[in-house]
């Protein structure tokens, strides 16, 4: 088999976009009894074959969406409103049992820290084969075979000797790869990548993504890329939607964004990794004004060095400009009103 090719089931296709999540609300319980609300008003839709970056600082509800995408928001949190709709199913709405007939097979993600996601005591071809004999229903010698390719798409180095060895046996680059060979061992439609190589050696990073993305379009998936490195997303993806606050505040293809980003925090982003503190400097409000402002209003209103009285008193809905964008912004950086 080539490089980059892996094993393929039958596939199911239907009309529409893969994956559409509408108005979709994620809580958590706070000690005070109010809730806080990690996810607010979230709509997004992948189209098949489509690569989408979702990107944000820290906090910014980017786990909490791929989580509830797969219906495994952790507890105590819960979807309190929405749907996540998938090849035609509700996901919001699956009892467990069907929900987790999809996870792996239909559906999978990619964690970051590798090590964590594997269980010591058992070796690589035991992850890749339990996944196999279990959604694809392969017997132990032919789950076997099937690992073995699936290292070997990877670029396992050796990957006979690599079957047979346990997760701390491996580099932190090597235990990646396995991870993928988990999660792309059934071909999926749809992979989610929660900042899978955050962890790694830039150049070691950069193999991974780039084994990652030949993978998924050798198998006319889809994929979603979760990272805080923008940078990842101008080489990665087709679009990008921005994440603050637990709101999507700017989505837009990757040329777009990158030539005309349209809310001030997408270029608050951009600047983080331009190594320029006058451009940061410019974009940036002091955060000691941040407890003068009522509630209400934009959430990025006590960050935003364009903030007018409105920002303050009406909370922008997200809405498209001409060319196919979006944004949640009362004044966009491109004038748009």
């Amino acid at each position: 088999m080539s490089e980059t090719a892996l094993p393929s089931p039958n596939a199911t296709t239907t009309a529409g976009p893969l994956l559409s999540v509408e108005d979709l609300h994620v809580s958590f319980p706070h000690p005070t009894g109010s809730a806080v609300e990690a996810l607010r008003g979230i709509d997004l839709t992948i189209a098949r074959g489509e690569m989408v970056g979702v990107v944000g600082e820290s906090g910014a509800g980017k786990t909490t969406l791929a989580r509830a995408i797969l219906g495994m928001v952790p507890r105590p949190g819960r979807v309190t409103r929405g749907r996540v709709t998938f090849r035609g199913e509700v996901m919001t709405e699956l009892e467990d049992d069907a929900r987790r007939a999809i996870l792996g097979r239909d559906l999978s993600m990619i964690i970051p820290n590798p090590r964590g996601e594997l269980n010591p005591v058992l070796t690589v071809g035991e992850h890749i084969g339990n996944v196999l004999r279990h959604h694809r229903g392969l017997d132990k010698a032919a789950a076997r075979t099937a690992a073995l390719d699936l290292l070997r798409a990877v670029a396992i180095p050796d990957p006979q000797r690599r079957l047979d060895a346990y997760p701390h046996e491996l580099s932190g680059g090597m235990a990646q790869r396995v991870v993928i060979a988990i999660a792309l061992a059934c071909s999926p439609t749809l992979v989610i990548s929660d900042d899978a190589t955050s962890g790694l050696d830039v150049t070691v990073q950069a193999q991974i993504l780039d084994l990652l993305k030949a993978l998924i379009r050798a198998n006319d998936a889809s994929a979603i890329f979760i990272t805080r490195d923008i940078a990842v997303t101008a080489h990665f993806c087709d679009r990008i939607a921005v994440l603050y606050a637990g709101e999507i505040v700017e989505l837009a293809a990757v040329g777009t964004f990158f030539d005309r980003p349209q809310h001030p925090y997408s270029i608050m982003l951009l600047a983080a990794f331009a190594y320029s503190s006058e451009l940061r400097r410019h974009w940036t409000r002091p955060p000691a004004e941040e407890e003068t402002l009522p509630p209400g209003g934009c959430s990025f209103a006590a960050r935003c060095v364009r903030r007018q009285q409105r920002c303050l008193m009406e909370r922008p809905a997200l809405r498209q400009l001409p060319g196919g964008s979006a944004v949640r912004c009362h004044f966009p950086v491109g004038g748009a009103t």
